[in-house]
């Protein structure tokens, strides 16, 4: 049986939690709160395939569409700027050689975590298969910062998303939904009324059903 492609957006979701990725791309659920819909504005501002923007000699190229046959995952890149470089790599359609470098835009700041270095990674490694090039670095742009960090597309970092992807074409073909493991995160989970990890920790369902009644009357 042919495996079906995984989105790039969902890395990010699998990174900060098992359960939310499979809540979303399997069960198909979903719900917005103010974070993700600041996310959905700043997204649907750079989102514009029809605009090319040129500064200097960069070319900027917006929403542009990747995916990977090996990896098996599709998406989209927010913005890919073209950089002129005489070690670069030819493009059909333009002429000279160019080095290109994926930008990502986020809503917050820079995070601890790898969550969206991994789904950039992702991007950079479809651009490659793609284009048959080297994409070795890329940018994070983050809205409430204002801030753009540069990533190294290392080794390492390729290998963890791998691995990563691997697992997620896991538990999509057997479609499986992780049970919770509560954390300080949920709190800002777009879906924790449809998670409901508090059901996950030791407690008596029977208090547990009563006090949610309780607290629908008061």
């Amino acid at each position: 049986m042919e495996k079906d492609y995984l989105l790039i957006s969902g890395i990010q979701h699998f990174s900060f939690c098992r359960r939310q990725w499979a809540l979303i791309h399997i069960e198909n659920q979903w719900k917005e709160n103010q974070l993700t819909a600041e996310g959905k504005v700043l997204h649907e501002r750079v989102h514009d395939s029809h605009v090319v923007t040129k500064r200097k000699d960069v070319i900027t190229l917006r929403g542009i569409p990747v995916r990977s046959e090996e990896l098996m995952i599709v998406g989209e890149c927010d913005a890919v700027e073209l950089i002129p470089d005489e070690n670069g790599f030819e493009l059909r359609g333009r002429t000279g050689k160019w080095h290109i470098h994926p930008v990502e835009y986020k809503r917050g700041k820079t995070k601890s975590d790898d969550c969206d270095r991994l789904q950039l990674a992702a991007e950079c490694m479809c651009l490659e298969e793609m284009l048959s090039c080297h994409v070795l670095k890329g940018s994070l742009y983050y809205g409430e910062a204002r801030h753009r960090e540069d990533v190294d597309i290392n080794t390492e970092l390729r290998t963890k998303l791998c691995n990563m992807i691997k697992e997620m074409h896991g538990y999509y073909d057997r479609g499986y939904t992780p049970r919770a493991k509560p954390a300080k995160a949920c709190k800002n989970c777009s879906l924790s009324d449809i998670c409901l990890p508090e059901l996950t920790k030791k407690q008596n369902v029977h208090d547990y059903i009563k006090r949610h009644v309780q607290e629908g009357n008061n």
